[in-house]
């Protein structure tokens, strides 16, 4: 486009050449008819040829204008579009998200906080990767996840974590287990029992919360068996390898080979934590997360 040719002067001329009438067009643009008829004028001028035919009684396009007419539009048009899809990135509406969580989040509102978001958002592609806190955390620094459902996170000061869900501690205990007939089990009753838990290196202030636990009752768990997932974890002791302290939220996944108990005294809180950088939120993860507040909040 001619640098003194302006969008302006094509919103212009189109609303001309779509009314035939200045005095119509510049009453559709709001603006006085004769503004409007130097802008005419000085388009004409930019293109060296005459777009309108005008007479006292009647105003018809050129040749030159009715080639004008079609590219105008399309130009608009594409403007417009383009425009339509900054504002689109800008509202949230368009790019890519990538939600990191821990498979205990899974059994919290986090799924139907993923498919509102689709519906709502359907324009975002939606990616979504499972790992424990730890690595998670380190893919929230480097950019790689937006939005993490962490368990019980360290605090860091480049790290916003809000929790989003608390719930208290259970015993798990295979069916068959000689605690597994009592309504709620003692912390120090688990002492003499092999543990099967999940690594330090998974998550270090959630296994510091479960440690802490027995040491208030005067020993530390003798694990017998790590286990990734908390699935895998009840699996095992269904099978018998162990007792295990765990999220209250795997009564969820709870099948007939173990119990989950009360846990006594009361163990405290462990918490699901909604967590992303403290810098640089992009409106993708504003709206989300907002999204998210809603419904962990019901």
């Amino acid at each position: 486009m001619n640098q003194h040719i302006e969008l302006r002067h094509l919103r212009y001329f189109v609303a001309v050449a779509e009314e035939l009438h200045f005095g119509h067009a510049a009453a559709r643009l709001h603006i006085a008819q004769p503004p409007l008829s130097q802008q005419i004028r000085k388009l004409e001028e930019e293109l060296g040829c005459a777009l309108f035919a005008r007479s006292s009684r009647s105003v018809k396009l050129t040749a030159a204008g009715e080639a004008l007419l079609e590219r105008a539009r399309r130009t608009l048009q594409r403007v417009n579009g383009d425009l339509e899809a900054v504002r689109s990135v800008g509202r949230g509406e368009v790019g890519t998200l990538t939600i990191g969580f821990v498979g205990s989040a899974m059994l919290t509102e986090l799924p139907t906080v993923l498919g509102k978001y689709r519906k709502a958002f359907p324009r975002v592609v939606l990616r979504l990767r499972e790992n424990h806190t730890a690595s998670l955390i380190e893919q929230l620094r480097e950019g790689s996840v937006d939005v993490g459902f962490l368990r019980d996170t360290d605090p860091a000061a480049d790290l916003l974590a809000e929790p989003v869900v608390s719930e208290p501690f259970v015993a798990v205990a295979p069916g068959k287990h000689r605690l597994a007939r009592r309504g709620a089990i003692a912390v120090k009753s688990l002492q003499e029992e092999p543990f099967v838990f999940f690594a330090r290196q998974a998550g270090n202030h959630a296994w510091q919360k479960t440690m802490a636990l027995c040491q208030a009752q005067g020993f530390l768990p003798n694990v017998v068996q790590e286990a990734p997932q908390w699935l895998t974890v009840l699996r095992l002791v269904g099978a018998g390898l162990g007792v295990t302290i765990a999220p209250a939220s795997v009564v969820r996944i709870q099948d007939a080979g173990v119990v989950c108990r009360k846990l006594t005294p009361d163990g405290g809180l462990t918490s699901i934590d909604m967590v992303r950088r403290t810098e640089g939120a992009s409106p993708l993860v504003e709206e989300f997360c907002s999204l998210a507040r809603q419904i962990f909040k019901g």
